[in-house]
């Protein structure tokens, strides 16, 4: 089944009362219990400089559609914690908690953080006290949680070997959110490197019985492939579906309508389009 998108539009900007331009990239939407919606993404002022994005953006809004409202910033990067910036966040809610998995770097790019805070409220945030989830290379970043099934499965952006080769999406399995399996691969690009590649970005969605992988930049900053499987823990080239014109996408359900948002460097803020299936 073919994957595309509606036109984007923006309903975000970060820059709107600044004194300068300020971009979002990666991010994460998620809906509170009353039904308000929360944005929380990678920011800081342009051009892109991503080894100091230090703190995630936070916006609220009432609709998915806006106008959101900029909030005080939900993490900045906690030396003492090991963190050298902050990427990616990605946040699902469990049993009345918001967990928020993201990217906190480090020293060694062959051992990087995948790092978690929680919050009831989802404006105070609190580390994991027992320090980071795991570490992997080469950057480990860009992390998206699922249910599936009886277990939860964190898809993210990696290498082969954590030293480089082959651009991944790995995987680990957890049935309590703080515990995870080693590494597998859910797709293996033939690409291979060692920083930013084109597996990035991974979100992983359930349609129809079927199971669709979302990463990018494909083939330049932006752009996004989707791939469809049987399996979503084991996706091919070779069974590409769709390419749709966004960085850094997420899907996103609004009461059944799906939707997906496109961010980054130099874009003016956050945009979404409708998703659609066989169109």
């Amino acid at each position: 089944m073919q994957v595309s998108s509606g036109q984007f539009c923006r309903i975000y900007n970060p820059s709107i009362g600044e004194t300068q331009l300020w971009y979002i990239n990666d991010h994460t939407i998620v809906r509170d219990r009353s039904g308000g919606w929360h944005l929380f993404g990678i920011t800081h002022p342009e051009p892109a400089d991503p080894d100091h994005e230090v703190e995630f953006a936070h916006a609220t809004a009432d609709s998915l559609g806006g106008p959101w409202t900029k909030q005080p910033s939900a993490l900045t990067a906690d030396p003492g914690y090991g963190e050298t910036h902050l990427w990616a966040p990605h946040v699902i809610e469990s049993g009345g908690t918001y967990f928020m998995f993201y990217a906190g770097g480090g020293p060694d790019h062959t051992a990087a953080e995948i790092n978690l805070a929680t919050s009831t409220d989802l404006f105070a945030w609190t580390r994991r006290p027992e320090g980071p989830l795991f570490r992997d290379g080469y950057d480990a970043r860009d992390p998206m949680v699922l249910r599936v099934g009886d277990q939860w499965v964190m898809y993210y952006c990696a290498t082969s070997d954590p030293t480089g080769g082959n651009h991944v999406v790995a995987y680990r399995t957890s049935t309590d959110l703080e515990q995870w399996s080693d590494r597998a691969f859910a797709y293996v690009d033939p690409t291979t490197g060692t920083f930013a590649g084109n597996t990035e970005s991974p979100f992983v969605v359930e349609h129809n019985g079927s199971w669709y992988l979302f990463i990018g930049p494909r083939p330049d900053y932006v752009g996004t492939d989707v791939f469809c499987s049987d399996d979503p823990l084991n996706f091919r080239i070779e069974d590409q579906v769709g390419h749709i014109e966004s960085h850094a996408a997420e899907v996103v359900d609004d009461d059944g309508a799906l939707w997906i948002t496109s961010a980054g460097w130099a874009q003016g803020g956050v945009s979404i389009a409708p998703l659609r299936f066989g169109e």
